[in-house]
């Protein structure tokens, strides 16, 4: 299904007439008439009756009439801000933002003010189910996240990959990398990302142990402090920066190695040169 086809189909819905919607189309009526049977066949559906004397919506056409309208406004604004962004001019861009990318961000939004002096940033905090809601719903343009998103609707660009380090008592250090299984004994406290949650405990269960899930992480600096106070337990943080009670608790690597992607997801319509604008700033 393409953007053609979807413009095609409310143009004949809105005139109600082939020959009427190729002239506001300003193409020959047989490519319309193309398009939108090539549109029916790959729907499945039967979206207008046709005869002689007139052209009518059918019941599936009414329905699919106004998701048409819908998408191609999104279509339209994701052009409307891509072409902005592309030329320099002044606008406003809606960022969803994950914890910890302060440097990348700052890093990141040096790079674009270069080449869009006039463009206005708003950042966004929130979780990647309230994002992913926000971007289908227009509401923002862009946003960070990390760990794997498959959505359909959307674009998921893989920017970076941050590693995760491991944050334990002091007496589980160890310098060239803690294996999982050495922390089974502990509890697994973690902050409510699915992605996170789902990861290591899929890991935990690769190393040959079923994790216990301690309570969840809802402030990381609150619960450094009930670690370092007789709460032993183990968490994770995505890269390798994080004030810990010096002495009590222990940051270090992973053996294997473990990773989180950070990925830019958008929408579907926003131009090549606008995604590439944002990937090339953000990488």
């Amino acid at each position: 299904m393409e953007l053609r086809q979807l413009r095609y189909f409310v143009t004949v819905a809105e005139e109600l007439h082939f020959g009427r919607a190729a002239e506001r189309l300003n193409i020959v009526q047989p490519a319309v008439s193309q398009q939108v049977a090539r549109l029916e066949r790959e729907l499945g559906l039967r979206l207008l009756d046709r005869s002689s004397r007139h052209v009518r919506l059918t019941g599936d056409g009414e329905r699919m009439l106004a998701e048409a309208r819908a998408v191609l406004t999104a279509a339209d604004h994701a052009v409307e801000v891509a072409v902005e962004l592309a030329s320099g001019r002044s606008g406003v861009l809606r960022i969803g933002t994950a914890p910890g990318l302060r440097d990348r961000l700052e890093r990141g939004l040096a790079v674009l003010r270069a080449s869009t002096p006039d463009l206005e940033v708003r950042l966004t905090s929130g979780t990647t189910g309230e994002y992913l809601a926000a971007l289908r719903a227009g509401e923002l343009d862009f946003a960070f996240v990390r760990g794997e998103v498959a959505v359909a609707g959307l674009r998921v660009i893989e920017l970076w990959r941050d590693p995760l380090s491991v944050l334990a008592p002091a007496s589980y250090r160890a310098d060239d990398g803690i294996k999982l299984i050495d922390l089974a004994a502990l509890p697994l406290r973690l902050p409510a990302d699915t992605w996170l949650h789902d990861h290591l405990v899929a890991a935990c269960r690769a190393a040959g142990f079923e994790p216990v899930i301690g309570r969840p992480v809802d402030d990381l600096e609150a619960t450094i402090v009930e670690m370092t106070t007789g709460a032993p337990a183990w968490t994770v943080v995505y890269g390798t920066a994080c004030e810990a009670a010096e002495g009590a608790l222990w940051m270090g690597q992973f053996a294997p190695a473990l990773s989180a992607p950070g990925q830019l997801v958008v929408g579907t319509s926003p131009t090549a040169e606008c995604v590439e604008l944002l990937v090339r700033a953000f990488t």
